[in-house]
């Protein structure tokens, strides 16, 4: 005999990621968003909306407006009330942000955190996975985050604060930026013990690491052996002790610092081989081709710094901008900060091995193409290196870019290019179809070339391409 499944778990139109909080879940209904708040959650929810620290937070754009509305509940047993969250564009995860995105993000919990205490209330978790970034900035995206504060209780979500955040940040700070992948192998947040092991031993001598990391992890190893029945002996907390250590975790976070210097590609425009004539000439091609289609969203590839992201932006269109380089995504992102940018998303992303569906199911979060669905691709000096660097032929890569949006924008770098022989040098040339008449020739079953211009000063040659299958 089938068991059937359980209501509150597997409600048809239930978003994936929407399962492990009693306290409600996100739905879709005719392409909207909405959130069914559980009648286990009202006292909660009702304290939230009465102190005021819902309309706090929304008024200083730290958190998504979910107006209430009158709409039928998937689950309307266990319902109370159903909200329409305002919409993200693009999800986006926290193994995909630079070292200063994962560090605003984790400031901005704290901060909510913060807050919530003032008004009575605290953060039940600290997951990244709750922060989106939207118009250039993060925002806090889960409404059901919030519990009232009750004196004398510790901080529930102070380990988990530690594991998706600090413990990643330092990673990050003091081994290496990229580290931050952890998080998609670890995906409840990377484990301290583990943290502690990887730090430099001088961590032992920051207060703060200490504290937070290396004494929390043998705190919970301990806690491991002496069994269930230790977590119920915590001592009790007062709530300026709640608050300094949230200003202690604050300070801590704010003291992980990382330049990105050094990189071979985050200063690739100040070393690239382009002439002024030549870079000029592409910047207009570009802008003259996005000007021509119109486009509604905009994924640029090997971005870089977000240098060609920019055209498209500036014209009102959402962009996700993505590079394999932390030191480049990290360069773009403090640009966004510091211009106030609200329509330009800088994501990490290994094209080659881009972020999987991954938790349970497989569901739990998307894949990187999933929740990136644009109707135009920018892939701009990127070409060579995936058909040289990582040996992908050219048709594979023409079905590729077929299967991500309608228009596509690529630029062709020729052997006889300077960045080419200098990815040849090292290796065999077994790239006997990669000329200008190869690539067409690889796209032609895939793509219509509406416009072809080859840049003056360099060899290189901008192309304007339209799906003959659009996605």
């Amino acid at each position: 005999m089938t068991t059937p499944p359980h209501p509150l778990i597997s409600p048809s139109n239930r978003l994936p990621a929407s399962f492990r909080d009693p306290s409600g879940f996100v739905f879709t209904r005719d392409g909207q968003l909405y959130r069914q708040v559980n009648r286990v959650y009202q006292p909660h929810y009702d304290r939230l909306v009465s102190s005021g620290l819902l309309a706090h937070l929304v008024k200083n754009q730290m958190m998504v407006d979910s107006p209430e509305v009158s709409v039928e509940p998937p689950l309307p047993d266990l319902a109370y009330r159903v909200l329409a969250p305002e919409r993200v564009p693009v999800l986006s995860y926290p193994y995909e942000w630079s070292f200063s995105q994962l560090k605003d993000a984790a400031l901005l919990t704290l901060h909510i955190q913060q807050a919530a205490l003032t008004y009575g209330m605290t953060l039940k978790d600290a997951s990244a996975y709750n922060v989106q970034f939207w118009r250039g900035r993060p925002v806090l995206i889960d409404t059901l985050s919030f519990e009232t504060y009750q004196e004398g209780k510790p901080w529930d979500a102070y380990r988990q604060y530690c594991q998706h955040f600090l413990a990643p940040l330092a990673l990050m700070a003091l081994r290496d930026p990229s580290l931050n992948r952890l998080l998609q192998v670890a995906i409840d947040g990377v484990p301290l013990d583990l943290a502690s092991r990887l730090l430099p031993w001088r961590t032992h001598l920051n207060f703060g690491l200490l504290s937070h990391i290396h004494l929390h992890a043998g705190a919970q190893k301990r806690y491991a052996a002496q069994g269930a029945a230790v977590a119920h002996t915590s001592p009790s907390v007062s709530r300026a002790s709640h608050q300094a250590l949230i200003a202690n975790l604050e300070a801590t976070t704010r003291a992980l610092t990382w330049k990105p210097a050094g990189s071979e590609w985050a200063d690739y425009y100040d070393s690239t081989n382009y002439s002024r004539p030549a870079f000029d000439a592409k910047r207009a091609a570009v802008q003259g081709f996005l000007e021509r289609i119109h486009p509604q969203r905009v994924l640029d590839l090997g971005a870089n710094t977000g240098v060609f992201s920019r055209l498209a932006s500036a014209m009102g269109v959402p962009v996700v901008s993505a590079d394999i380089d932390p030191a480049a995504v990290e360069r773009n992102y403090l640009e966004v900060k510091q211009s106030g940018e609200a329509n330009l998303l800088p994501l990490v992303l290994d094209l080659t091995n881009p972020s999987p569906a991954i938790g349970w199911d497989n569901q739990e979060r998307s894949a990187f193409f999933q929740r990136v669905q644009p109707d135009t691709v920018m892939a701009l000096a990127l070409i060579h290196h995936l058909a040289i660097s990582n040996n992908l032929p050219l048709g594979d890569l023409a079905q590729f870019f077929s299967h991500v949006g309608r228009w596509l924008i690529i630029e062709f770098v020729p052997k006889e290019d300077s960045q080419v022989q200098r990815l040849l040098a090292s290796r065999k040339d077994i790239f006997p179809d990669y000329h200008k008449d190869g690539f067409e020739a690889a796209f032609a079953p895939f793509f219509s070339i509406i416009d072809r211009q080859s840049l003056a000063d360099s060899r290189r040659t901008l192309y304007l391409m339209e799906n003959r299958a659009p996605v």
